[in-house]
């Protein structure tokens, strides 16, 4: 840091994690930090000013979070290259994207973020041992160029784990291994995207997806979401022609509902009379904590309509990037085609561990534990906020998924009381940012997967009172 900045004051009642941020905010702000100018590492910083990693990683979080930076792995962390270069009054938003948009986390998970698995209960030692096995035992097929659709052992066992857990009748061939979610995406929309193409969206929808359609030139149709998913009958009355329709039919990201069996049917019937395709994310349909999962929408399939997208992100960690995409057989040649000229291919070292976890019955294991592990959690939290918090929040009561949708039951804005929990150190996402057309909602999406004790989501739900300035 250049020593024109003022001292760090530990006596201040501005903790010294915020006065970091503040001094990285104000000269980005202020021109001083350019856009792609690399700030130091974690490490570095934290020795050059005698602080714990922790209150640096958190300085860096804040900023990442409202878009300052970006992490950039082993190349560090930079300024956001999308932010203008001409200085400007602090608190000014200056990125490419909406006020209210969630931003993406950074260097190190804060407490309550949403999609993130409980890395503490990842199974490092099983894991360490997978993979360097697969290494030593690893021939000419880990060294040579990767088969472009995936490693044909991980895909016999998605195949078979597919048809036992969701009901899916597939083969490995119509499996397709990608770089995580948004390459499944890129995949579909290089094999049969057109320019222009209009697709059904879920309002609200995954914004991550919602900004990658939009950057590949759809033209997204907002359709209402109720307490049965997707409004079928509003999405052919807004868009009837429409080529796609992107749907969450097991646990609607973000609100939790499951797409209803009428629903389902009319959804697919749609589809084989228009030539359409419904991009099914199946995200964390692994995660149900009363009765049973609702078998896949592709299990419905029998016209080939349905493209069936899922990621080992929310099972296992997000850091493999390794998630899959089910084709109907008659749209293997064309995707096999496409796929041959992307660089869409995933280390063969991480899919071969991964097919040994799930061929040698270790994944079964881990998603029960996980299950059992999960349900606590919830519980953990729903009891804190229900004490702390009961008259100003409404939860869901959808035991399914990893987070929970908190309603504000005296109104509110909860962009503003996002931000004043980021400030706290609490990732907390307003619901208002996913939605993209009329009728906004407010409320708040609170991850519970990292709340590990009692005592933890009771300071969290404290914190979040102070967030709520109550």
């Amino acid at each position: 840091m250049p020593n024109t900045y003022p001292p760090l004051d530990p006596q201040a009642a501005t903790p010294i994690y915020r006065q970091l941020y503040l001094r990285f905010r104000d000269a980005i702000s202020a021109g001083r930090l350019q856009p792609g100018e690399r700030l130091p590492s974690v490490r570095a910083l934290a020795a050059e000013l005698n602080l714990a990693r922790g209150t640096v990683e958190a300085a860096y979080q804040m900023l990442g979070g409202e878009g300052y930076v970006q992490a950039r792995g082993p190349a560090g962390t930079v300024v956001a290259p999308l932010l203008s270069t001409t200085p400007v009054a602090v608190g000014v938003q200056r990125l490419e994207r909406p006020p209210t948009a969630p931003g993406p986390s950074t260097l190190v998970p804060m407490p309550l973020q949403i999609g993130l698995p409980a890395l503490d209960a990842f199974p490092r030692k099983l894991w360490t041992r997978l993979v360097g096995r697969a290494l030593r035992q690893g021939g000419l097929d880990g060294l040579v160029y990767p088969d472009p659709q995936g490693h044909l052992a991980l895909r016999k066992a998605l195949a078979i784990y597919l048809g036992v857990s969701r009901g899916i009748s597939c083969t490995a061939e119509q499996i397709f291994i990608c770089a995580g979610y948004r390459a499944c995406l890129d995949l579909i929309c290089r094999s049969l995207l057109h320019d222009g193409d209009r697709c059904w969206f879920e309002d609200p929808g995954y914004f991550q997806a919602r900004r990658f359609l939009e950057q590949a030139r759809t033209q997204l149709v907002p359709v209402p979401v109720d307490g049965d998913g997707l409004d079928v009958e509003a999405g052919m009355a807004l868009a009837p022609d429409a080529r796609f329709a992107l749907v969450t039919p097991h646990h609607q990201s973000p609100l939790g509902a499951t797409l209803s069996l009428p629903r389902r049917q009319r959804l697919l019937e749609w589809a084989s009379s228009q030539g359409s395709w419904v991009i099914e994310d199946d995200y964390d349909s692994e995660y149900r904590y009363r009765g049973r999962p609702v078998p896949a929408l592709k299990s419905l399939d029998t016209q080939g309509r349905v493209l069936y997208c899922a990621t080992f992100s929310k099972v296992l960690a997000p850091g493999l990037r390794l998630a899959y995409l089910v084709v109907p057989q008659a749209q293997v040649a064309r995707f096999a085609t496409v796929v041959g000229d992307m660089q869409n291919h995933c280390p063969h070292l991480l899919q071969a561990t991964v097919s040994a976890f799930i061929e040698e019955g270790h994944f079964a294991r881990h998603l029960r534990k996980m299950r059992g592990l999960y349900a606590d959690r919830r519980r953990y939290l729903v009891d804190a906020l229900q004490a702390e918090l009961g008259e100003h929040l409404q939860l869901d009561n959808k035991a399914a998924g990893m987070h929970l949708v908190a309603h504000l039951s005296g109104g509110g804005d909860d962009c503003t009381i996002a931000r004043r929990a980021r400030d706290l150190g609490l990732a907390i996402e307003p619901l208002s940012g996913w939605y993209r057309g009329p009728g906004q909602r407010h409320a708040l999406l609170l991850g519970f997967t990292n709340v590990a004790s009692r005592e933890q989501a009771v300071a969290l739900a404290r914190q979040l009172r102070l967030a709520m300035d109550l």
